[in-house]
């Protein structure tokens, strides 16, 4: 009898540590490995410095072309007679230019 008491005692004493060590495993293991995690923040920073890089050079590509597009319609000849050479392989008045294919 007093021995039934004793574990009683024990089990009753140990039920609330366990599940409190239970509950914490559950959430430390999703803070750490978890959908929303610390693993998947590295994984969507290494993706994020990844975007940013790109936009930063279509950016650039987008600026090198506006200025091109405002140099174009202003009528500047330089622009004009660049871009004339682009599409006909720099042929001249009187060359014969075979054209690109797309």
């Amino acid at each position: 009898m007093v021995m039934r008491r004793s574990v009683a005692r024990v089990v009753s004493a140990l039920i609330v540590p366990a599940i409190c060590t239970a509950a914490i495993a559950y959430f430390g293991y999703f803070t750490i490995w978890g959908g929303r995690g610390l693993m998947a923040l590295a994984a969507a920073q290494a993706k994020l410095a990844a975007e940013q890089q790109e936009y930063a050079s279509l950016r650039g590509a987008r600026e090198r072309l506006e200025r091109q597009i405002r140099l174009l319609r202003r009528g500047d000849a330089d622009t004009v007679q660049e871009v004339r050479r682009e599409q006909m392989l720099g042929a001249e008045n009187g060359e014969i230019f075979v054209p690109r294919k797309p």
